[in-house]
């Protein structure tokens, strides 16, 4: 059940080094990324698959030393879209009307108002709206890790700018957002794994508005 899934899930704090997560589950985690839905369907982001241990090693100071980032099996890096262009708009457009073969009119229209919205607006609105996108996919991400039983850890603590850098991501019109590293936990090391899941509850959390 997807619930005990979550359950089960924590922000592993120490990863064992020496397991590394089988090619399918990560495939089947970065699937659930991409299956993400995004605003008007534009999918404005990326995922970078990390496993050289030369560019962990890099990324890890820039990311307060967390150690998970070199312990990990695979790091994922979310990044987002530097900007909406016209040429990035109509990409999408265009590919949807070659897969679903046929236009719509109604869909044309939508194209051009994003055109006319999205493009002309400076382009760290852009780059916000995009990497709220991301998040999307960074959530099912995770989500989609809990239930293959892969431990992650999402993380913002790192030097953006810098990991830009190593990955080269300014040069593809992108910019890092998040990243997840993931492995299987060392539990004897780990001194969160055993501590209660803590959650504010339901009645502190929803509101019902009948």
């Amino acid at each position: 059940m997807l619930l005990e899934k979550l359950n089960w899930r924590y922000a592993t704090k120490k990863m064992d080094p020496s397991r590394k997560v089988p090619q399918e589950k990560v495939d089947r985690i970065v699937e659930a990324a991409r299956l993400a839905p995004t605003s008007s369907g534009l999918q404005p982001f990326e995922v970078i698959v990390v496993t050289n241990p030369d560019v962990k090693a890099k990324i890890q100071p820039i990311a307060w030393n967390q150690s998970q980032v070199t312990d990990s099996s695979h790091l994922l890096v979310f990044a987002a879209w530097d900007n909406y262009t016209a040429d990035r708009i109509n990409s999408m457009f265009d590919l949807v009307n070659q897969e679903r073969g046929f236009t719509n009119e109604g869909w044309e229209n939508y194209r051009k108002m994003l055109l006319d919205t999205y493009v002309p607006r400076d382009a760290e609105t852009n780059f916000q709206h995009a990497a709220r996108q991301a998040y999307i996919g960074f959530g099912l991400a995770l989500t989609a890790a809990a239930f293959e039983e892969v431990d992650s850890t999402p993380m913002e603590g790192f030097d953006a700018n810098a990991l830009d850098e190593i990955l080269g991501l300014r040069e593809r019109g992108l910019r890092s957002v998040t990243i997840m590293p993931l492995g299987y936990r060392d539990a004897s090391q780990d001194w969160l794994v055993n501590l209660k899941k803590v959650r504010r509850d339901r009645k502190h959390f929803v509101t019902e508005v009948a």
